[in-house]
């Protein structure tokens, strides 16, 4: 049957406007678009079927890739001007974290066992940055991430069942492979808003990862929950299968102005 089909094309001329047709009908749209500069690299390369075959799949891959990764950025709702991880210089702190854990992290592996991370410090020693770097790191490997200000979060798990917009927000959070949660200690919480925190934890428990930054120290977060039984056992859930690191130095923001925008707290 394909042997017929071949037999009965004109092989002499294709018209370039019929493949890029079947490649749509196909919903190949990235390599329908890339289909005349493809053609002339085979010809100038005289590439066999196979090669020609593998760079069109290639390219279509490639094209959905992107696109995917462009979307997953969108969605992250990542604060402005976030920074890829080379940009952090760990020897600037006294201590926290090194390059070495650093390329570690980068790897994901934590990641795709579902592990949590936990930045703790004081304000502009960069704890904001590397999470986002991180999620910045995750996308582009093709992960889907959520960032969010705990305040922000906060107030989503508060209306998420009387405003559309915070239900649908809240339900993306919950499906993101990676949870961002920025700013955990500096703004009190009330006992109603503390007990929805722990059910988002409880339902995000082994199902995603969450990379907490934070003012305080774990020990003191029982008092920014106002609850230390519901405190510990909220606690238990995200340090199973955490790893934490204690940022210690001079202001990394102050030292660094330019890396943030203006009136951007916290990192």
């Amino acid at each position: 049957m394909n042997r017929e089909i071949l037999k009965s094309m004109d092989t002499g001329h294709i018209p370039v406007q019929r493949l890029t047709a079947l490649l749509e009908t196909f919903t190949l749209k990235h390599a329908a678009r890339m289909l005349p500069d493809l053609l002339e690299t085979a010809d100038l390369q005289d590439s066999s079927c196979r090669e020609f075959l593998l760079a069109v799949l290639e390219t279509e891959v490639k094209g959905r890739n992107e696109r995917r990764r462009k979307r997953n950025y969108s969605a992250a709702h990542f604060p402005p001007n976030i920074r890829p991880l080379e940009e952090f210089d760990p020897e600037e702190l006294e201590s926290g974290i090194t390059h070495a854990q650093l390329s570690v992290l980068k790897e994901l592996s934590w990641l795709d066992n579902c592990g949590n991370l936990v930045f703790a410090g004081p304000p502009g020693l960069g704890k904001t940055m590397v999470a986002c770097g991180l999620g910045l790191q995750a996308v582009n490997s093709g992960y889907t991430v959520c960032f969010e200000k705990m305040t922000s979060l906060i107030k989503i798990l508060d209306t998420a069942e009387t405003e559309r917009a915070a239900g649908f927000r809240l339900k993306n959070i919950k499906k993101a492979q990676l949870v961002i949660i920025d700013e955990i200690g500096y703004t009190p919480i009330s006992r109603g808003q503390a007990n929805r925190f722990f059910t988002f934890i409880s339902d995000t428990y082994e199902t995603s990862s969450i990379i907490f930054t934070t003012n305080k120290e774990i020990v003191d977060w029982a008092e920014m929950m106002g609850d230390p039984v519901l405190t510990t056992a909220m606690l238990d859930r995200i340090l199973h299968h955490a790893k934490c690191y204690s940022f210690r130095g001079e202001s990394y923001r102050l030292k660094h102005p330019d890396l943030y925008p203006k009136g951007e707290t916290g990192m």
